[in-house]
């Protein structure tokens, strides 16, 4: 097995791959229409093109005589967090270690890119994602809600700090609106800088908003549609996976 970092000639490998995993993992839960408009969205040509081309983006595929059976899509942000958007293993090719194999590469290509922290987030109804996370060092910190065609889902967040017990962290901040507890472990990706989830109480029983590392401003807004912007600087969330689509 070959495990190595993608290139454009991979693109209809991931896509075969991606569509195959999705479809296996989700189609149940989300319905088998949402999972192929999500999948004809994200591994579109242009799109998975940009993504492959984009520095701050790291793909990763592991190969079986040349054939691309599993791949692993993260992203390092500015804030050197680095977030794994999806790690997926073709159905066909599973119980054979390959995920444990790509998930322990990527979290070493990671961390010698820089990363300080590693993040991963897997819907709820995804059983096995959520205990593969688990098993491999990653503890749950935090949780939201994702509107999926008109359906909310319960999506959680998973942190892996290197060399390190305790994944958590949260840091008091003084703010316009007084002292308020700052999870670092819980972040938004912003158009500037992310945001961060503000809590009044460090045992985070008392939500106040966001926190934005851009101005390290509280004065942000969230809409209906789960859009965040500071309205002291500009910054705004950026799209995720799911909401990144149609969705």
């Amino acid at each position: 097995m070959d495990v190595r970092e993608a290139t454009s000639a991979d693109a209809e490998g991931i896509r075969r791959v991606a569509s195959a995993s999705l479809e296996a993992t989700y189609a149940d839960a989300l319905g088998e229409d949402v999972v192929a408009e999500a999948v004809d969205e994200w591994y579109r040509n242009g799109r998975l093109a940009d993504r492959l081309d984009d520095e701050s983006v790291q793909f990763l595929v592991a190969a079986d005589d040349g054939d691309v059976v599993a791949f692993s899509e993260s992203e390092l942000d500015g804030d050197a967090a680095a977030a794994i958007e999806w790690l997926h293993v073709h159905p066909d090719h599973r119980e054979r270690g390959l995920g444990v194999e790509l998930l322990e590469r990527t979290e070493a290509e990671l961390l010698e890119r820089g990363a300080n922290r590693i993040e991963g987030r897997v819907i709820a109804a995804n059983q096995s994602g959520n205990e593969f996370y688990q098993d491999h060092g990653y503890v749950r910190t935090g949780a939201r809600t994702l509107s999926v065609a008109g359906s909310d889902h319960t999506e959680n967040l998973y942190v892996k700090l290197p060399e390190s017990e305790d994944p958590t962290l949260i840091e008091p901040r003084e703010t316009a609106e007084g002292t308020l507890y700052v999870a670092f472990d819980e972040r938004e990706r912003g158009s500037k800088a992310p945001f961060y989830s503000a809590y009044r109480t460090e045992d985070r029983n008392d939500r106040f908003g966001f926190y934005c590392a851009n101005c390290e401003s509280v004065d942000t807004s969230m809409d209906s549609m789960g859009r965040v912007e500071c309205a002291n600087c500009g910054n705004k969330r950026r799209a995720t996976r799911w909401d990144s689509a149609y969705l």
